[in-house]
């Protein structure tokens, strides 16, 4: 187990857009989505009607598998829509927000008092259980079993990252309750990430009761994966537990306040955003609240709930997911350029291998799109995905047999170490154009269905 952590691979994009570390509008919803599509493992069984009144913190939906497994509504007000898709799936449920919030009352708690019992108890009831995700798979963790430790990345190295010592800066005393209570669930301990640069600039270093690690290195040195790779691998049969100090801070909020309280700081980002900077809202936002960041006149533009590498793409009447504090706007690139590939002398452009001469511009920045220059072609054995993963698997050879459907092979390169996001990089520098992210999530489904 290292508590200190030099990562030599990985790749920044410097990419344009950052938001700038202040706060311009409170954004204040008519509608707020809950999705289920943003909790894997989740099989949502609807709770209310159209029509319904809700508290922040009624509960919405269930998982059939497991009934106390709870999502709640982060605002009080009226079910307004049920959207479902094809065969019936459900999508997405509306809430028509109150002027007025009224909460859902769980009672103040103090964790040194509680129970490991009691905190799962009250995480299962006011529906913050599901931003805990178990390892491997990425889904919901499950309430019966008990993981061998429990990880957060206190830092992102994601392109355009917001900020967690601005977007955080007066949640360390929910942050600290947060982590006293969830010690409670794991014998192995909350083990938490700092990154070097900024280690004495962010709060979270004085956290007590954690096992601390210090990293250092490129993206995506702020995964929590890679962290876990690194400091404590997971084996067969094992199991982790992951969580963002994002629902650090809302589980925080909870015991101190006795209330489900969503609120977060969304940093508004990319080439396209007009005055990137952050915003007071909640989960579930529409893209029409933060209207004034961009102009869409030209249908131009691809709306990203969270970062480039992993966010999802949500169109102009998408809404902001339950992870995520960031929105990123990119230009949408239908463009074709001619000979593109054979002009070198290209400083308006960005290569990871050094292809143009923009490489001798380091501390520039590009107004990237959404072109990924090319199609599919044959899978290239190539050393490419090895410089920029700083885990110890064989990426080409994972991303194979989870094409071949071969789970014995998947098992011996390593897919219960890793998610989409650790291989996000992989695919922004494949030479073959392949959707990596989405054969390791192929290769992840089948295992739930084969191993379950």
């Amino acid at each position: 187990m290292s508590n200190n952590i030099d990562l030599k691979q990985g790749l920044n994009i410097p990419i344009s857009g950052a938001a700038v570390q202040k706060t311009r509008k409170t954004v204040s919803p008519d509608v707020i989505a809950v999705k289920p599509t943003d909790f894997k493992g989740l099989t949502p069984r609807l709770l209310v009607k159209e029509g319904d009144k809700v508290l922040a913190g009624s509960p919405v939906l269930a998982d059939k598998k497991n009934p106390e497994i709870l999502v709640t509504s982060p605002v009080s007000g009226t079910v307004s829509e049920v959207v479902r898709g094809e065969k019936r799936k459900l999508l997405e449920v509306k809430i028509k927000a109150d002027g007025q919030q009224e909460y859902v009352d769980f009672g103040t708690h103090k964790a040194s008092d509680m129970s490991a019992d009691e905190v799962k108890e009250l995480l299962l009831k006011s529906g913050l259980w599901v931003s805990l995700v178990q390892r491997p798979y990425g889904i919901v963790a499950d309430p019966s079993a008990e993981p061998k430790a429990i990880f957060i990345s206190a830092f992102s190295t994601a392109p355009l990252a917001a900020s967690p010592e601005f977007a955080l800066k007066d949640e360390f005393d929910n942050v600290q309750a947060a982590v006293n209570a969830l010690g409670k669930l794991a014998k192995g301990g909350v083990h938490v990430s700092l990154n070097i640069d900024n280690y004495s600039g962010s709060p979270f270093h004085k956290l007590e009761n954690v096992i601390p690690h210090i990293v250092s290195g490129k993206h995506p040195a702020g995964n929590v994966g890679v962290q876990i790779s690194h400091i404590s691998p997971i084996m067969k049969g094992e199991t982790v537990w992951t969580v963002s100090l994002l629902s650090l801070a809302a589980i925080g909020r909870l015991l101190n306040t006795g209330k489900l309280n969503l609120a977060r700081k969304v940093a508004i980002t990319g080439p396209k955003a007009i005055d990137p900077a952050y915003v007071d809202a909640l989960p579930g936002i529409s893209m029409k609240d933060i209207a004034e960041f961009y102009d869409n006149s030209a249908n131009d533009i691809r709306f990203i709930s969270g970062d480039v590498l992993t966010g999802k793409n949500i169109g102009a009447e998408g809404s902001l997911g339950f992870f995520d504090n960031q929105v990123t706007l990119i230009h949408e690139g239908t463009e074709r350029e001619l000979l593109g590939w054979a002009k070198p002398f290209r400083f308006g452009k960005f290569s990871s291998s050094r292809t143009y001469f923009s490489w001798l511009c380091s501390r520039k920045t590009y107004d990237m799109d959404t072109n990924v220059n090319g199609g599919p072609r044959a899978f290239v054995m190539s050393d490419v995905y090895s410089k920029v993963l700083p885990m110890d698997i064989f990426p080409v050879y994972l991303i194979k047999a989870c094409l071949a459907g071969d789970i014995d092979k998947m098992e011996k390169f390593g897919i219960y170490e890793v998610l989409p996001e650790d291989l996000a990089l992989c695919e922004y520098v494949d030479p073959s154009k392949n959707d990596i992210q989405a054969i390791i999530e192929k290769g992840i489904d089948l295992m739930i269905k084969e191993m379950a």
